[in-house]
This record gives structure tokens, sequence and C-alpha cells, in this order.
């Protein structure tokens, strides 16, 4: 399942140019004391807010590199100015779920939702903790109330894990129709598109099974996405019904060769012994 660790789309840049760029723009913004006054003769002061943002995008420039203890050290500089952001709590929770601190991740993200009940961002990723701990119905239910979320701008993604916690419950309907509005979202989601390939092959909709992988082939060659034994083994099968003879072939030969410790692979040799 899919993380979300931003606070929004952006245009990428390297990301030691963005660590650098980040760190002048935090302390442009501490050496600066910026304050506004509201009609209400309320005191606010409108750089606090952008430091804590701030630091939380350095914190994830850090995170996205691997170096946790810089990233732990720009949250703390945030908590000290904002101690209620649901947003630095959301990202020590992936720290900590990163150091396989799960019970410290499940506590940061039941924080950052106890401050911010309606932010998705946080909620998709409690729910990614919960599949990975193979809480699915939990999981389900999380992310029920995130793709219910118009406004998420992660949505797409939310589908796409909406339904594989559909698909670990059985739920086949419900998983159908959350892959389908994850690639109504976002058409390029090739797992959404491998998985509802799956889902139409074995319930002999064999049509649309062909033409789904096809979506999903379109999206990891342009991608250039490596295939998981999961897709070879459902090239071979849904391809083979196709009498798409290439692509059979090719795909059972990257799977010998790469993956003969899969389970894909020993279910694989039993179709295959079976003709």
């Amino acid at each position: 399942m899919r993380i979300e660790n931003s606070l929004g789309d952006g245009i990428k840049v390297p990301i030691q140019k963005l660590i650098s760029l980040l760190a002048a723009a935090v302390v442009a913004g501490l050496l600066s004391s910026c304050v506004t006054t509201t009609t209400g003769g309320f005191m606010v002061e409108a750089s606090d807010k952008q430091a804590v943002q701030d630091y939380i995008q350095l914190a994830i420039a850090y995170y996205d590199v691997d170096d946790l203890v810089a990233s732990r050290r720009h949250l703390n500089n945030a908590l000290a100015i904002d101690a209620r952001s649901a947003d630095v709590y959301n990202i020590l929770a992936l720290i900590s779920q990163r150091e396989g601190d799960l019970d410290l991740a499940k506590d940061a993200f039941r924080t950052a939702l106890r401050f911010d009940r309606s932010n998705s961002r946080v909620r998709n990723n409690y729910a990614v903790l919960l599949f990975d701990q193979e809480r699915y119905s939990e999981a389900y239910d999380e992310l029920v109330r995130v793709t219910g979320d118009a406004n998420y701008d992660g949505r797409a993604i939310a589908f796409e894990n909406q339904g594989r916690s559909a698909s670990r419950l059985d739920r086949v309907d419900d998983a159908r129709n959350a892959f389908t509005r994850a690639l109504q979202l976002n058409a390029n989601l090739y797992i959404s598109a491998l998985e509802l390939a799956l889902i139409e092959f074995n319930q002999e909709n064999k049509d649309r099974a062909h033409q789904l992988f096809q979506q999903y082939l379109t999206i990891v060659e342009f991608y250039s996405i490596p295939h998981t034994p999961r897709a070879l083994l459902a090239g071979i099968q849904i391809e083979g019904q196709a009498q798409n003879q290439k692509i059979v072939d090719t795909f059972a030969l990257l799977l010998t060769s790469l993956y003969q410790d899969s389970p894909e692979f020993e279910t694989y040799q039993r179709l295959s012994n079976a003709h």
C-alpha cells in the first residue's frame, strides 16, 4: 500500500537542492518576525505558521533520503512552535514505522487524528500501518472515510489502498469498485489496473481482463517499472487466454529466471504440469 508523506503536489527538484532551499527558507523565516493584526484585535504570528511548514518540508526531505535523525530534529523544532500539528505527528509516525517502532507509530497517528480528525493524509497513512499489521478490516474502514473526502488530493491512491484491503477480506465487489474508482481518478495507477485485471480474469471476464492488463503494461513500460512475480504470473495467465504467446514466453522466462523462490513460480509450475 502507498503512504502519503507530502503536504501537496508541487514541482520536483533534486533532493539535496531541495534540502538546501528549504534550509534557507527556514532561516529566513525565523530571522523575520512578521506579525499581522486582524480586525478583531488579535495578534497572529504569521511567521510561526510558515516556520512550522518549512520545518515539516525539511523533515520530509531528510526522511526521503533516510536521514531520520535530522528529520526528527526538524519535527521537534516544529513542535516547539505548534505542539498540536497533525502534519508533524504524521511524519513522526512514518519515521517510527520505518524504524520498526510500530506501537510508537500507531500512537503518533492517533495523536495526529486527535488533533485533526479530518486530515485524510494522516488517516490514509494510518490505514497503511494497519494493513501492514494484517488488520485489514480496520484499514478498510479508515480508507472508506478517506475516499469519502472529495477534496483529498491523494484520493486515487486511497481508493487503490481500499481495494487492496477489500481483496484481503475477500470482498471482491468492494475491491472491484475501489480499483475502478482509483483508475477513474488516475489512469496511471498500475497496481489498480493489475488487480482489477486479475479480478476480471478470475470471474471469467477474459476480454476485460486482457484490456486492463494491456493498460497495466502500457503504464509500467512507460515508467520503466519492473514486473513483480504477481504481475508475471498474471500476464502468463491472462495473455495465455488471449493467445498472446510472445508475452507468455517472455514472462515465463522472467519468472523462472528471477523468482524461483516465489509462491507465484510454484503456482506457475503447478499450472504447467497440469497441462
